[in-house]
């Protein structure tokens, strides 16, 4: 089973259901993964979500990727993804914590802006990627993967209604 615990402050406080929107994307992220089977193991596989400050993010990317500049999202696994086949399959229950997903709200709003999508949206396609990078999905490490990532991440947005976040490539002629 996944659940999802949300931590909303500062400025998105008044501006949607955050927590819901969490849930929602989360739950869309595992099913599209190739860890869908998480969502009817025993065991409680917990994602939690932060809606944090341009500068709570800007201190944690200072602090753990040596960045000091605010992210749009960050993710810190606390299951190495080659365990979490093993936990789940356990059959024991109990509760493990995937890890944390965070984003930085004038970040996001900024993007969205520039994307032309409602905030939301936009949130919900960081969530989406955040959820992948804590399952071991991980678009850095060559082309291949981050294809895979980007399959992944359009079709759990499509699942809950949201459209293709990539623009098309241009045919070249």
């Amino acid at each position: 089973m996944i659940l999802v615990e949300s931590d909303v402050s500062g400025e998105w406080d008044c501006r949607g259901d955050w927590p819901a929107l969490a849930d929602r994307t989360v739950r869309a992220a595992v099913a599209a993964s190739g860890f869908s089977k998480l969502s009817a193991s025993e065991t409680a596989f917990e994602v939690s979500v932060k809606f944090a400050s341009d500068d709570e993010v800007r201190a944690l990317n200072a602090a753990w990727r040596a960045k000091d500049e605010p992210t749009n999202v960050l993710s810190f696994p606390m299951i190495e993804p080659a365990l979490i086949g093993t936990i789940a399959g356990g059959g024991g229950g109990g509760e493990a914590l995937l890890g944390d997903v965070i984003l930085a709200f004038g970040v996001c709003a900024r993007e969205a802006a520039e994307k032309g999508v409602e905030i939301e949206t936009h949130a919900a396609h960081l969530i989406v990627h955040g959820t992948l990078h804590l399952l071991g999905y991980d678009h850095e490490t060559g082309d291949a993967d981050a294809e895979t990532m980007e399959k992944i991440e359009r079709h759990a947005l499509a699942a809950i209604g949201i459209s293709d976040p990539y623009p098309a490539e241009e045919v070249q002629t």
